[in-house]
């Protein structure tokens, strides 16, 4: 039995039963849970709560979206303004999470999830449009394969199923390990498409501190189960920088292992990660002062920040150093006076002159500047 048909067969008995091993505890919001029926909290399994990560407006894509449970919980926090889509292939994760959509939405006040099926490491695909396609254009010889391809092709292209730049927040709860090692790459490189510029991923998973050898991954139950196909702790960071997120963190790490396997151990983990903003590095004069409690540090785009000193930075990283993404460890100094901006032409490691800053506000967003 292959990775897929196995994971398939598992989540279909999840559906149709409740299988206490296929979760973590975890502490949701009880208050998100209220609205639920309670057979979606049942028959969730995951080992996170990346609903909490949720903004107002937020157009949010879950992915691996099973019984739907941190779909509606995630619409509770977006209003009348926001979106969730959740994305699966199981039909009968999808027959359990579309069963309560009319309730949901009356409750709700409005219909704003919404459930399709595709695969989560290609989300350009719509799996029902293509069943619909074979409906009518079944496969029967060679020939038809290829037809079939070109069809995927043209449907990527034209009609995908989740479109480039157009989701605020990804959020998934222990799926990424179901996808089989091969598209693990691509599936990190779909989210990456997918969300806009600035957006944000928080993806609660299962992580191990070794390198899960290859006798336990061939071993059908631990992999469907989220063990054996779960990424080394350092692996799965690294995963997201290679795919070009910046500010990748662990916001959630547990200390006590979910499951030890042959002396490896396996936890929830939930990271989080930014899209850059897709423009130009421009110096209008900004400055930030990293708070500390180390002598220096690097972001992942290889500017370092020493503690305690005026650094230049472009506009674009300003606003980035001084959001909530960072949690407060940079002092943001305005210029001054607003000048004209230029393109960025400084070292890393520049320092920002006082004069150049002093009296500017110090607030989240301004512009302006020059490097010494």
């Amino acid at each position: 039995m292959t990775v897929e048909a196995g994971v398939l067969e598992r989540y279909s008995a999840g559906a149709e039963s409740i299988q206490a091993d296929l979760c973590c505890p975890v502490d949701y919001d009880q208050e998100l849970l209220t609205l639920l029926p309670q057979e979606i909290i049942d028959k969730d399994y995951g080992c996170g709560d990346p609903s909490r990560y949720v903004k107002k407006g937020d157009v949010v894509l879950d992915l691996g979206s099973g019984s739907g449970k941190i779909c509606y919980m995630a619409a509770q926090l977006v209003g009348d303004n926001g979106k969730v889509i959740g994305v699966d292939m199981n039909d009968d994760m999808l027959a359990l999470a579309r069963k309560y959509q009319t309730e949901m939405a009356e409750k709700l006040g409005s219909n704003r999830v919404e459930f399709v099926k595709g695969q989560i490491q290609d989300l350009a695909l719509d799996l029902a449009a293509m069943n619909e396609h074979l409906a009518q254009h079944p496969v029967h010889k060679a020939e038809d394969i290829i037809a079939l391809r070109a069809w995927q092709e043209n449907q990527r292209k034209e009609s995908p199923l989740i479109a480039d730049n157009s989701v605020d927040l990804v959020v998934s709860n222990c799926v990424l390990n179901l996808v089989h090692d091969s598209d693990k790459e691509q599936l990190i490189q779909e989210i990456f498409r997918v969300v806009k510029p600035g957006g944000r991923v928080a993806i609660s998973d299962i992580v191990s501190d070794e390198m899960v050898p290859a006798h336990l991954k061939q071993n059908q139950a631990l992999w469907s189960g989220c063990i054996s196909g779960a990424l080394q702790e350092h692996d799965f960071l690294e995963a997201f920088i290679k795919a070009g997120f910046i500010a990748v963190s662990y916001d959630k790490w547990e200390n006590q292992p979910w499951q030890v396997v042959e002396d490896i151990e396996f936890r929830s983990v939930t990271i989080t990660a930014v899209k850059p903003q897709n423009e130009p590095c421009i110096d209008k004069g900004h400055a930030v002062i990293y708070r500390g409690p180390y002598s220096e540090i690097y972001d992942d785009e290889g500017h370092v920040y020493l503690r305690g000193q005026r650094m230049a930075v472009c506009e674009r990283n300003y606003k980035l150093l001084t959001s909530e993404t960072y949690n407060n460890d940079f002092i943001g100094i305005a210029p001054a006076e607003p000048r004209v901006g230029k393109p960025w032409n400084c070292a890393t490691g520049s320092l920002r002159a006082v004069a150049e800053t002093k009296g500017g506000q110090h607030e989240d967003k301004s512009n302006t500047g020059s490097c010494c």
